[in-house]
């Protein structure tokens, strides 16, 4: 499973995540920053990075948070 990005990253500018990705599995969207399933491959790396605490496995998203799954698949797909 991949990781998800969700709400907390909305404005979000800090990007450590993206510098400390492997594999370059995260781009930058308008107003937040989304993770490519297709290429992530598991590390966490993202996850401890996080300064907002935003990103999450995709079976750990909150409920609340669910639609960004969803989301950060379908914004991956512009960046290919």
């Amino acid at each position: 499973m991949a990781f998800v990005i969700t709400s907390p990253c909305h404005n979000e500018q800090a990007a450590e995540c993206v510098e400390v990705c492997p594999v370059d599995a995260i781009h930058e969207g308008d107003d937040m920053y989304f993770i490519d399933p297709d290429v992530c491959i598991d590390c966490a790396a993202c996850e401890t990075a996080c300064p907002v605490m935003a990103i999450f496995s995709e079976e750990e998203v909150p409920e609340e948070e669910q639609k960004y799954i969803q989301l950060n698949e379908e914004m991956a797909k512009s960046f290919t």
